[in-house]
Protein backbone atom coordinates (compact mmCIF):
# COMPACT_ATOMS: atom_id res chain seq x y z
CA UNK A 1 0.00 0.00 0.00
CA UNK A 2 1.37 3.40 -0.96
CA UNK A 3 1.53 6.36 1.39
CA UNK A 4 -1.18 8.10 -0.65
CA UNK A 5 -3.46 5.04 -0.51
CA UNK A 6 -3.05 4.74 3.27
CA UNK A 7 -3.72 8.45 3.81
CA UNK A 8 -6.88 8.24 1.71
CA UNK A 9 -8.16 5.26 3.73
CA UNK A 10 -7.37 7.01 7.02
CA UNK A 11 -9.03 10.31 6.16
CA UNK A 12 -12.18 8.40 5.16
CA UNK A 13 -12.76 7.88 8.89
CA UNK A 14 -12.93 11.61 9.61
CA UNK A 15 -16.35 12.59 10.90
CA UNK A 16 -17.27 9.04 11.96
CA UNK A 17 -18.19 8.37 15.59
CA UNK A 18 -15.54 7.15 18.02
CA UNK A 19 -17.83 6.75 21.07
CA UNK A 20 -21.62 6.73 21.19
CA UNK A 21 -23.61 6.93 24.39
CA UNK A 22 -20.61 6.93 26.71
CA UNK A 23 -21.24 7.27 30.42
CA UNK A 24 -18.89 8.45 33.16
CA UNK A 25 -17.97 5.65 35.56
CA UNK A 26 -19.03 7.77 38.54
CA UNK A 27 -21.00 10.96 39.14
CA UNK A 28 -19.03 14.14 39.77
CA UNK A 29 -17.79 13.60 43.33
CA UNK A 30 -16.14 15.58 46.10
CA UNK A 31 -13.60 12.83 46.83
CA UNK A 32 -12.27 12.83 43.26
CA UNK A 33 -12.14 16.64 43.26
CA UNK A 34 -10.09 16.57 46.47
CA UNK A 35 -7.70 13.87 45.17
CA UNK A 36 -7.19 15.72 41.87
CA UNK A 37 -6.49 19.03 43.61
CA UNK A 38 -4.00 17.39 45.97
CA UNK A 39 -2.20 15.70 43.03
CA UNK A 40 -2.05 19.00 41.11
CA UNK A 41 -0.97 20.99 44.17
CA UNK A 42 -3.90 23.41 44.07
CA UNK A 43 -6.45 24.17 46.81
CA UNK A 44 -9.77 22.35 46.52
CA UNK A 45 -12.85 24.53 45.97
CA UNK A 46 -14.01 25.86 49.31
CA UNK A 47 -10.88 24.62 51.10
CA UNK A 48 -10.15 27.98 52.70
CA UNK A 49 -13.60 28.88 53.97
CA UNK A 50 -14.88 25.30 54.33
CA UNK A 51 -17.92 23.75 52.68
CA UNK A 52 -21.07 22.95 54.64
CA UNK A 53 -22.27 19.36 54.54
CA UNK A 54 -24.76 18.75 51.74
CA UNK A 55 -23.73 21.85 49.77
CA UNK A 56 -22.79 21.26 46.11
CA UNK A 57 -19.13 21.64 45.18
CA UNK A 58 -18.01 22.85 41.76
CA UNK A 59 -15.27 20.83 40.03
CA UNK A 60 -12.27 22.75 38.66
CA UNK A 61 -12.84 23.20 34.90
CA UNK A 62 -9.50 21.51 34.05
CA UNK A 63 -10.94 18.25 35.48
CA UNK A 64 -13.20 17.94 32.42
CA UNK A 65 -11.45 14.81 31.08
CA UNK A 66 -11.36 13.12 34.49
CA UNK A 67 -15.09 12.29 34.40
CA UNK A 68 -14.92 10.42 31.08
CA UNK A 69 -11.75 8.37 31.60
CA UNK A 70 -12.06 4.59 31.58
CA UNK A 71 -9.60 3.91 34.40
CA UNK A 72 -7.14 1.01 34.54
CA UNK A 73 -9.67 -1.28 32.85
CA UNK A 74 -9.31 0.80 29.68
CA UNK A 75 -11.70 2.69 27.45
CA UNK A 76 -15.13 1.16 26.81
CA UNK A 77 -17.83 1.92 24.29
CA UNK A 78 -15.61 2.69 21.32
CA UNK A 79 -17.29 2.22 17.95
CA UNK A 80 -16.42 -0.28 15.24
CA UNK A 81 -15.22 2.64 13.10
CA UNK A 82 -12.61 3.66 15.67
CA UNK A 83 -11.45 0.05 16.08
CA UNK A 84 -11.15 -0.29 12.30
CA UNK A 85 -9.03 2.88 12.17
CA UNK A 86 -6.68 1.54 14.84
CA UNK A 87 -6.43 -1.84 13.10
CA UNK A 88 -5.57 -0.14 9.79
CA UNK A 89 -2.75 1.78 11.49
CA UNK A 90 -1.51 -1.39 13.19
CA UNK A 91 -1.27 -3.18 9.84
CA UNK A 92 0.72 -0.21 8.51
CA UNK A 93 3.25 -0.70 11.34
CA UNK A 94 1.99 2.18 13.50
CA UNK A 95 1.67 0.05 16.61
CA UNK A 96 2.95 2.55 19.21
CA UNK A 97 0.89 5.40 20.65
CA UNK A 98 1.66 8.53 22.64
CA UNK A 99 -0.68 11.30 23.73
CA UNK A 100 0.49 14.69 22.45
CA UNK A 101 -1.95 17.41 23.55
CA UNK A 102 -5.55 18.33 24.23
CA UNK A 103 -7.84 21.36 23.89
CA UNK A 104 -10.85 22.02 26.11
CA UNK A 105 -13.84 24.36 25.99
CA UNK A 106 -15.77 24.96 29.21
CA UNK A 107 -19.45 25.81 28.74
CA UNK A 108 -20.71 25.48 32.30
CA UNK A 109 -19.43 24.23 35.69
CA UNK A 110 -19.72 20.59 36.76
CA UNK A 111 -21.25 20.09 40.20
CA UNK A 112 -21.08 17.19 42.61
CA UNK A 113 -23.76 14.58 42.04
CA UNK A 114 -24.20 15.25 38.31
CA UNK A 115 -24.20 12.28 35.93
CA UNK A 116 -21.79 12.53 32.99
CA UNK A 117 -22.54 11.31 29.46
CA UNK A 118 -20.53 11.88 26.30
CA UNK A 119 -20.17 11.19 22.57
CA UNK A 120 -16.97 11.41 20.57
CA UNK A 121 -16.17 11.76 16.89
CA UNK A 122 -12.97 11.19 14.88
CA UNK A 123 -12.35 14.81 13.97
CA UNK A 124 -9.17 14.48 11.91
CA UNK A 125 -6.37 12.14 10.86
CA UNK A 126 -3.18 13.88 9.75
CA UNK A 127 -1.05 13.05 6.72
CA UNK A 128 2.01 10.96 7.51
CA UNK A 129 4.38 12.82 9.84
CA UNK A 130 7.96 12.02 10.81
CA UNK A 131 8.88 12.72 14.44
CA UNK A 132 11.76 11.87 16.76
CA UNK A 133 9.75 8.88 18.00
CA UNK A 134 8.98 7.56 14.54
CA UNK A 135 6.73 8.03 11.52
CA UNK A 136 2.96 7.96 11.89
CA UNK A 137 -0.31 9.87 11.98
CA UNK A 138 -1.92 12.23 14.49
CA UNK A 139 -5.52 11.31 15.39
CA UNK A 140 -7.76 13.95 16.94
CA UNK A 141 -11.05 13.04 18.61
CA UNK A 142 -13.68 15.59 19.62
CA UNK A 143 -15.78 14.69 22.67
CA UNK A 144 -18.94 16.50 23.76
CA UNK A 145 -19.42 16.12 27.51
CA UNK A 146 -22.83 16.51 29.11
CA UNK A 147 -23.82 16.90 32.76
CA UNK A 148 -27.36 15.69 33.54
CA UNK A 149 -28.02 15.88 29.80
CA UNK A 150 -26.79 19.47 29.33
CA UNK A 151 -23.71 20.23 27.24
CA UNK A 152 -20.98 21.25 29.69
CA UNK A 153 -17.73 21.07 27.74
CA UNK A 154 -15.89 19.98 24.61
CA UNK A 155 -12.66 17.99 24.83
CA UNK A 156 -10.31 17.50 21.87
CA UNK A 157 -7.67 14.85 22.43
CA UNK A 158 -4.76 14.17 20.07
CA UNK A 159 -2.54 11.09 19.93
CA UNK A 160 0.27 10.02 17.63
CA UNK A 161 0.08 6.46 16.30
CA UNK A 162 3.53 5.69 14.94
CA UNK A 163 6.05 3.07 13.86
CA UNK A 164 8.85 3.24 16.46
CA UNK A 165 12.34 4.14 15.32
CA UNK A 166 14.66 1.20 15.76
CA UNK A 167 17.13 1.92 18.56
CA UNK A 168 20.77 2.28 17.64
CA UNK A 169 23.04 -0.59 18.51
CA UNK A 170 24.48 -0.07 21.97
CA UNK A 171 28.26 0.19 22.36
CA UNK A 172 29.91 -3.00 23.59
CA UNK A 173 32.00 -1.26 26.26
CA UNK A 174 30.91 0.55 29.38
CA UNK A 175 31.17 4.31 28.76
CA UNK A 176 34.30 5.92 30.14
CA UNK A 177 34.12 8.88 32.53
CA UNK A 178 34.37 12.30 30.92
CA UNK A 179 37.69 13.90 31.83
CA UNK A 180 38.11 17.64 31.28
CA UNK A 181 40.34 20.44 32.53
CA UNK A 182 38.16 20.97 35.60
CA UNK A 183 38.27 17.38 36.90
CA UNK A 184 41.50 16.00 35.41
CA UNK A 185 43.23 16.26 38.80
CA UNK A 186 40.59 14.04 40.40
CA UNK A 187 41.09 11.27 37.84
CA UNK A 188 44.86 11.55 38.14
CA UNK A 189 44.38 10.91 41.85
CA UNK A 190 42.16 7.89 41.13
CA UNK A 191 44.85 6.45 38.85
CA UNK A 192 47.21 6.65 41.84
CA UNK A 193 44.61 5.21 44.25
CA UNK A 194 44.06 8.53 45.99
CA UNK A 195 40.67 10.16 46.53
CA UNK A 196 41.27 13.87 46.06
CA UNK A 197 38.77 16.59 46.94
CA UNK A 198 39.17 20.35 46.71
CA UNK A 199 39.66 22.86 49.53
CA UNK A 200 39.23 26.59 48.99
CA UNK A 201 42.36 28.38 50.16
CA UNK A 202 40.37 31.56 50.77
CA UNK A 203 37.59 30.31 53.08
CA UNK A 204 38.69 26.74 53.79
CA UNK A 205 35.50 25.08 52.50
CA UNK A 206 35.97 21.58 51.10
CA UNK A 207 34.02 20.59 48.03
CA UNK A 208 33.17 17.77 45.64
CA UNK A 209 32.69 17.34 42.72
CA UNK A 210 35.60 19.36 41.41
CA UNK A 211 34.68 22.88 40.32
CA UNK A 212 36.72 25.83 39.01
CA UNK A 213 35.59 28.12 41.85
CA UNK A 214 34.27 28.07 45.40
CA UNK A 215 30.50 28.01 45.75
CA UNK A 216 30.78 29.58 49.22
CA UNK A 217 32.98 32.64 48.65
CA UNK A 218 33.53 32.58 44.87
CA UNK A 219 37.31 32.36 45.08
CA UNK A 220 39.07 30.59 42.18
CA UNK A 221 41.94 29.60 44.49
CA UNK A 222 42.01 26.04 45.82
CA UNK A 223 44.21 23.08 46.67
CA UNK A 224 43.72 19.32 46.38
CA UNK A 225 43.57 17.33 49.62
CA UNK A 226 43.35 13.58 50.06
CA UNK A 227 40.13 12.26 51.64
CA UNK A 228 40.11 9.31 54.00
CA UNK A 229 37.60 7.34 51.96
CA UNK A 230 35.45 6.61 55.03
CA UNK A 231 31.78 7.54 55.06
CA UNK A 232 28.16 6.39 55.20
CA UNK A 233 25.37 5.83 52.70
CA UNK A 234 23.44 9.11 52.63
CA UNK A 235 21.02 7.92 49.94
CA UNK A 236 20.93 5.23 47.26
CA UNK A 237 18.98 3.71 44.38
CA UNK A 238 18.98 0.14 43.09
CA UNK A 239 18.95 0.05 39.29
CA UNK A 240 16.88 -2.67 37.62
CA UNK A 241 15.96 -0.96 34.36
CA UNK A 242 16.77 0.12 31.70
CA UNK A 243 19.59 -2.24 30.68
CA UNK A 244 22.91 -0.41 30.22
CA UNK A 245 25.89 -1.96 28.42
CA UNK A 246 28.57 -3.10 30.85
CA UNK A 247 26.27 -3.08 33.90
CA UNK A 248 24.61 -6.20 35.28
CA UNK A 249 21.34 -5.33 36.99
CA UNK A 250 20.47 -5.08 39.77
CA UNK A 251 23.24 -2.80 41.00
CA UNK A 252 23.36 -0.08 43.62
CA UNK A 253 24.29 3.56 43.09
CA UNK A 254 24.89 5.43 46.32
CA UNK A 255 25.26 9.02 47.42
CA UNK A 256 28.08 8.70 49.94
CA UNK A 257 28.70 11.26 52.68
CA UNK A 258 32.41 11.25 53.51
CA UNK A 259 33.69 12.08 56.98
CA UNK A 260 35.16 15.23 55.44
CA UNK A 261 31.59 16.49 54.92
CA UNK A 262 31.38 16.24 51.12
CA UNK A 263 29.21 13.80 49.17
CA UNK A 264 29.97 11.81 46.04
CA UNK A 265 28.15 9.31 43.85
CA UNK A 266 29.52 5.85 43.14
CA UNK A 267 28.61 2.18 43.19
CA UNK A 268 28.03 0.45 46.53
CA UNK A 269 29.50 -3.08 46.61
CA UNK A 270 30.07 -5.81 49.14
CA UNK A 271 26.43 -6.55 50.02
CA UNK A 272 23.33 -7.51 48.07
CA UNK A 273 21.57 -4.38 46.77
CA UNK A 274 18.41 -5.13 48.76
CA UNK A 275 20.41 -5.12 52.03
CA UNK A 276 21.81 -1.61 51.63
CA UNK A 277 20.48 0.87 54.17
CA UNK A 278 20.82 4.61 54.72
CA UNK A 279 23.51 5.22 57.33
CA UNK A 280 25.38 2.02 56.47
CA UNK A 281 29.16 2.54 56.87
CA UNK A 282 31.28 2.30 53.73
CA UNK A 283 34.95 2.51 52.89
CA UNK A 284 36.67 3.37 49.63
CA UNK A 285 38.10 0.80 47.22
CA UNK A 286 39.66 1.21 43.81
CA UNK A 287 38.77 -1.32 41.13
CA UNK A 288 39.80 -1.71 37.54
CA UNK A 289 36.74 -1.88 35.34
CA UNK A 290 37.27 -4.69 32.81
CA UNK A 291 34.23 -3.58 30.82
CA UNK A 292 35.66 -0.15 30.00
CA UNK A 293 37.73 0.24 26.89
CA UNK A 294 41.37 -0.21 27.86
CA UNK A 295 40.45 -0.70 31.52
CA UNK A 296 39.62 2.12 33.91
CA UNK A 297 40.40 2.67 37.59
CA UNK A 298 37.21 3.57 39.44
CA UNK A 299 36.45 4.51 43.04
CA UNK A 300 33.69 2.40 44.63
CA UNK A 301 32.51 2.01 48.21
CA UNK A 302 32.34 -1.28 50.08
CA UNK A 303 29.50 -1.51 52.58
CA UNK A 304 29.52 -3.31 55.94
CA UNK A 305 26.47 -4.81 57.60
CA UNK A 306 27.90 -5.10 61.12
CA UNK A 307 25.63 -3.61 63.73
CA UNK A 308 22.64 -3.19 61.38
Amino acid sequence: MTVADLSAQLTAYEGRPAVLGGRGRDPVGAAMIRHWCEAMGVPAPGAEEGVEEGVEEVAPPAMLQVWIMGGLSGAVGRTAAYEELVALLDRAGCTAVVATDCEQEYLRPLRTGEEITFDAVIESVSPRKTTALGTGHFITTRTEIRANGELAGIHRFRVLRYAPVRPRAAPADRPRPVVNRDNAGFWEGVAGHRLLIQRCTACGRQRFPWLPGCGECGSPLWEAVEASGEGVVFSYVVMHHPPVPGFDAPYAVGLIELVEGVRMISNVVGVEPDRIRIGMPVTLEFVRDPEASGGQELPVFRAYEEGL
